[in-house]
């Protein structure tokens, strides 16, 4: 297991300070970081936060995932890696044609 979580079901109006706040109640957080749109800046509604370790990150998982959090139940889980992305052409992405 890792110490990364993803949390997910977020309130758009939810800051990285609330969800830090949340996360310090089960024990100490390295890093919080809401994942937002790159145009509008607005959040997606999901985020991922590193805890000290994996026993903490576990302890968060059992604590808060369903917990209401601004009126939402937010779901916590472990991180998975993400997987790689080809950076060759896109399907129907108007290439050169001759």
């Amino acid at each position: 297991m890792s110490n990364k979580l993803y949390v997910g079901n977020l309130s758009y109006d939810l800051s990285e300070e609330d969800l830090r706040s949340a996360f310090e109640k089960v024990g100490q957080v390295d890093s919080v970081r809401i994942i937002t749109d790159k145009f509008s800046g607005r959040s997606k509604g999901f985020a991922f936060v590193e805890m000290l370790d994996e026993g903490l990150a576990q302890k968060a998982i059992s604590e808060l995932d369903g917990q209401e959090l601004l009126s939402r139940p937010i779901r916590v889980s472990e991180a998975k890696e993400q997987a790689p992305r080809s950076r060759g052409p896109r399907p129907g992405g108007g290439g050169n044609r001759f």
